[in-house]
């Protein structure tokens, strides 16, 4: 499967996985919320970070917003993932073992995020906040900014920010 580029006010591209009991979900069913795919993993520590921030920001939002959290590294087996979601008390996990959807979307890091609206329009892309190696402090949380603006009918005042974490780990083709 080929990448795309996602790009924003589109459509986003829809996808089918199964979580990590293997009850499988499609993106479609979460039309009328805000959808937020944030691109997960296991081990790594800005998208440990980044989860318990956004669980915080789930609340807030009060069942408006729902997580998709994606986790397509090819060195983290099944058991390492329910277990780190387990300890993270992340609602829901959706395996891409194929890293068919991780190649959809071009994701490169962990956390890699993609906000849609009701619609399953894509309204922001990118960093969950702007902490990089030389910023360990956030003064601005993206994700926060950019649903906030959704949740009040305005669009995003930023719609995308480089992404930040950790690289994905593909598969590397034969």
């Amino acid at each position: 499967m080929d990448t795309v580029t996602v790009e924003n006010n589109k459509l986003a591209p829809e996808f089918t996985l199964p979580d990590l009991d293997g009850q499988t979900h499609n993106l479609a069913d979460y039309r009328g919320v805000i959808v937020v795919i944030n691109f997960w993993s296991a081990e790594c520590q800005w998208a440990e970070r980044a989860d318990k921030e956004i669980l915080v920001m789930l609340k807030d939002w009060g069942g408006k917003v729902v997580m998709l959290s994606i986790a397509s590294n090819a060195n983290e087996p099944v058991e390492m993932l329910k277990e780190a979601a387990t300890a993270r008390a992340i609602p829901l996990v959706l395996h891409d073992a194929g890293q068919r959807i991780a190649r959809l979307y071009d994701a490169q890091f962990t956390p890699q995020i993609f906000v849609l609206d009701g619609e399953g329009i894509t309204q922001y892309q990118g960093a969950f906040d702007d902490v990089t190696f030389r910023q360990p402090e956030a003064t601005r949380n993206y994700l926060r900014e950019a649903v906030d603006a959704l949740l009040d009918g305005k669009e995003p005042l930023v719609d995308q920010a480089p992404p930040y974490g950790c690289t994905v780990v593909y598969y590397r083709p034969d």
